[in-house]
């Protein structure tokens, strides 16, 4: 569950979702925030070591990529207190009795205006 720590920081997360769409050097990810390189370097490492983003050193430049994989972990976890689900399934539900009563009362309304008519 390192992914859980590394993420609890905002700048850390606004890399993650830097990274989500396209590989960034430590150079154009640091452009992005208004604290010092090393402190960015210092949220880089934690990410790498968290196994949220890997490295690649390309020239003199460190390339970053986003590495989703520690996240569906996380993810994982983090599902078992989503009580949506557990409504969302109730209501799904609800929504099929509602059905069924309506159908069930229209059926029935049907068949007497028939017993009506043939009277």
């Amino acid at each position: 569950m390192d992914a859980a720590g590394a993420i609890a920081d905002p700048i850390r997360r606004e890399i993650l979702v830097l990274l989500r769409d396209e590989r960034l050097s430590a150079g154009e990810i640091a452009a992005h925030f208004a604290i010092s390189r090393p402190a960015t370097s210092r949220h880089l490492r934690v990410l790498r070591e968290s196994g949220l983003v890997t490295d690649e050193l390309v020239g003199r430049q460190r390339i970053y990529t986003l590495d989703p994989a520690p996240l569906a972990e996380l993810a994982e976890w983090l599902a078992q207190f989503d009580t949506s689900r557990k409504w969302e399934h109730r209501l799904d539900a609800l929504e099929t009795e509602v059905y069924r009563t309506r159908r069930d009362r229209k059926s029935r309304h049907s068949a007497r205006h028939r017993e009506g008519n043939t009277a």
